[in-house]
């Protein structure tokens, strides 16, 4: 299916359940973690899963908390987790680089290297579960129409893989994960050059995946009603915020996050990712020994998700690992689990498009 056919079939869709008001935080109250000395007993163990968004990286500084996560490790978090994990979404995260030629094709290198961890996977030698079936790179859309030669040479390295583009759009003058955000990147969803550049998307049938916070939702819809022939995808419902002059407002931010979100559901070129809630922004990114249970992410994480669903129906909606970040709070297997809980009331075609069915048309990925 071509961008501009599904565009028109998430236009006709009808919408899921309904919504349950809530002013809850997603903050992680220390004193309500549990201790899991392994991974949870998986819930509907054979319900197929496409995991719509996790990355892949090996990073050398020891400080910045990440380290190693490459196809050994996302398939022992499979393993351990017992969910039937089918294909996977790797989504870029500034990792593999060239570290030479034109700047702007460095970024190719993250493709290539995630196309070979996808061949190794598609194999068969390593086991069922198909590791970055689907490719999100990255481009500097600020390039304007000269973003053209980098998209090319993405798609070539995607080998058949590659299915959009993120940048980094989420800003905020606040440090995220320890780190103040790059200055130049404030307000970038309105920069006309960004804009002529992310105009190019759609001549390479190419998605834009956008992570945002909660303030930034309006300008999420406003580039989707300029642009209604490319397709958008949400990443981490739009993260709400809960740092800094946030902290104390959740009510607040929640009912604008409300209000973005049910705005942005009207623009029916964008649909949603459902996850990504396990980050704590305050902070590096740093496993922990203790971590949070399934009952416990699922009480927390259920009006922000029926929200979501409520707005874009569940044939627009997917659920995420978003791993390894999200691990900071609780363990592969949990975290679905986590998501199964929420759904339990829902039907079984319901389940089908937001565990699998929506990644697969969205990302069109391999039957």
């Amino acid at each position: 299916m071509n961008r501009r056919n599904f565009i028109a079939a998430g236009a006709m869709a009808g919408v899921g359940a309904v919504v349950q008001g809530t002013n809850a935080s997603t903050s992680l109250p220390s004193d309500r973690t549990s201790e899991i000395s392994a991974d949870e007993e998986a819930i509907e163990r054979e319900l197929p899963i496409v995991d719509a968004h996790h990355h892949l990286w090996d990073f050398k500084d020891a400080d910045n908390g990440r380290g190693r996560y490459l196809l050994s490790e996302i398939l022992a978090d499979i393993a351990a987790s017992g969910h039937r994990i089918t294909q996977t979404v790797f989504v870029e995260c500034g990792t593999m680089y060239r570290t030479d030629g034109p700047a702007e094709l460095r970024p190719v290198g993250q493709t290539e290297f995630a196309n070979g961890i996808a061949a190794m996977s598609a194999s068969g030698i390593y086991g069922p579960s198909r590791i970055a079936a689907g490719i999100i790179a990255t481009a500097d859309l600020r390039l304007g129409d000269n973003v053209n030669r980098v998209l090319e040479a993405q798609v070539g390295a995607g080998n058949g893989r590659l299915r959009g583009i993120r940048v980094p759009t989420a800003w905020i003058e606040l440090p995220i994960f320890g780190h103040s955000l790059d200055p130049s990147f404030k307000d970038i969803m309105r920069d006309a050059k960004f804009r002529e550049g992310f105009g190019c998307l759609a001549r390479h049938d190419l998605s834009s995946d956008i992570w945002c916070f909660h303030t930034q939702l309006a300008d999420v819809a406003d580039i989707a009603g300029a642009f209604p022939n490319t397709l958008i995808v949400l990443n981490h419902l739009g993260t709400p915020l809960s740092i800094g002059p946030f902290a104390n407002k959740q009510v607040e931010v929640l009912n604008e996050w409300k209000r973005g979100i049910r705005e942005l559901s009207r623009r029916h070129n964008v649909v949603v990712k459902l996850g990504g809630l396990g980050m704590d922004l305050s902070r590096q990114l740093v496993p922990q020994k203790q971590y949070v249970a399934s009952s416990e992410l699922a009480s927390r994480w259920r009006p922000l998700v029926e929200t979501c669903i409520g707005a874009f129906g569940v044939n627009r909606c997917m659920f995420e690992s978003n791993f390894p970040p999200d691990r900071s709070i609780s363990t592969y297997g949990a975290i679905w689990n986590a998501f199964k809980r929420i759904t339990m009331g829902y039907s079984g075609p319901e389940k089908n498009d937001l565990f699998s069915a929506t990644a697969k048309r969205v990302y069109r990925l391999p039957a």
